[in-house]
């Protein structure tokens, strides 16, 4: 009984106060009970045509809005905290932004996201997915098909599944050469690359990816991760170069390989070397990886540290590091994270592993777009094995790491103009 006297009086306060309200503050720091739902309700307000700011190192990068019964509703439904704030409260906010390291962003546009990913691939095998999915953040999928069509222009974000845009089959050929879903999935890309007028795989994610590059150029936003990241670059440098060995595409590569990468071509990348091995389960030296048998921290110690940067200044990368704290548990991929020496200049880098030469989270400008890549494949399964089971969301509500990956899907929604790239 006293347990029903105090919520009904909880919730009396609550409604009486909203009375008042004139904007409602979804909190994103410790009090928030569900930092990757409250992503989806700030999308859902922006689909229906509301206006959501971002304020930017306020309580994590907490979102206001206008006081509306609907959005207090979908809070309540998704467990999202919400508090509300009469006009003098968001004022004396106001204040506090204005007079230090803090910003406020207008959104004002859902952007239209679109994903890249293999037919083959489920959403349990890609971290962004199961983020947009438990954010119930809507999305379409599209594949090579859709990309050399043209469709690209259709969407203002673009994820990039784990894709090995080499056309080496993501190099499990030393481990799994024999499984019934590796010889199925290379089946399906010869088959696919064959329809599409492509005499080689290689060929084919090559063109693939220099489409994803002239997305970005044109004004679009690119995110990745995994192996997503560094595979393409290698096939921006490699076009028109063959780089795989016999086991991919029935030759050996050209002797002249490494001597006719084209860096200018990559977004991020430079200088890197190829391993050809078609064993070794690695692209190149972009990769900080224990399979190469390079030192990386136990998981019990591998944490990586966000930047802070000025709000006012760099409200982009600002957006892109929000968090409820700025020391991140780290995780494991392909990929895992990469060498600073190889970056390209220019390239900001937002999470690093300290005391180390080793750069996690990085972002650039290439035209009038902009791309993000994040070292990893699952921020909350630090060893993911192909095979292993799904992470569930609903374990990790509060996750840093998956806050990452939705700063970024929300960041495109922004006013153009309060982008200062």
């Amino acid at each position: 009984m006293k347990r029903f006297w105090i919520g009904f009086f909880f919730l009396f306060w609550f409604y009486s106060g909203n009375a008042i309200a004139q904007f409602l503050l979804i909190p994103m720091d410790q009090m928030q009970r569900d930092h990757l739902k409250a992503y989806g309700v700030a999308y859902e307000v922006l689909e229906k045509g509301g206006v959501v700011e971002w304020l930017l190192n306020y309580r994590g990068g907490s979102f206001r809005t206008e006081a509306h019964q609907e959005i207090e509703r979908i809070c309540f439904l998704r467990g999202v905290t919400v508090e509300p704030l009469t006009a003098s409260q968001s004022a004396s906010i106001d204040a506090e932004i204005e007079s230090t390291n803090k910003e406020a962003i207008r959104l004002e546009k859902a952007p239209k996201i679109g994903v890249y990913a293999p037919p083959s691939a489920q959403p349990w095998d890609d971290a962004v997915r199961l983020a947009l999915e438990y954010a119930e953040i809507p999305y379409t999928r599209i594949y090579d098909e859709e990309v050399l069509a043209g469709k690209l222009t259709e969407f203002d974000w673009l994820h990039l599944h784990h894709e090995d845009f080499t056309g080496q089959y993501g190099k499990f050929y030393g481990s799994y050469r024999n499984a019934e879903w590796y010889m199925r999935d290379q089946r399906e890309e010869e088959a696919r690359a064959k329809r599409l007028g492509f005499a080689k795989v290689s060929e084919l994610k090559g063109e693939v990816a220099w489409k994803i590059r002239e997305y970005v150029e044109n004004g679009g936003f690119l995110f990745s991760m995994c192996s997503g990241t560094d595979a393409l670059d290698i096939a921006l440098a490699a076009r028109g170069v063959d780089i795989v060995d016999v086991p991919f595409d029935g030759d050996p590569p050209d002797p002249n390989a490494q001597r006719k990468l084209n860096f200018n071509a990559c977004l991020a990348f430079q200088n890197f070397q190829l391993y050809f091995d078609p064993n070794l389960y690695e692209f190149s030296d972009i990769d900080v990886s224990p399979e190469l048998g390079m030192s990386i921290r136990s998981e019990e110690y591998d944490y990586f540290s966000l930047f802070e940067f000025a709000a006012k200044f760099d409200p982009v990368p600002t957006m892109l590091t929000q968090c409820h704290t700025s020391l991140v548990k780290g995780f494991m991929g392909q990929t895992t994270a990469f060498h600073k020496r190889l970056l390209k200049p220019g390239v900001i880098v937002m999470g690093e592993v300290e005391g180390e030469n080793i750069a996690k989270y990085i972002h650039g400008i290439v035209g009038k777009g902009t791309w993000t890549f994040l070292g990893g494949h699952d921020p909350e399964d630090y060893r993911h094995r192909v095979g292993d089971p799904p992470t569930d969301l609903n374990l990790h509500r509060n996750s840093p790491g998956y806050r990452l990956i939705l700063n970024n899907v929300l960041f495109p929604a922004a006013k153009k103009k309060e982008l200062k790239t």
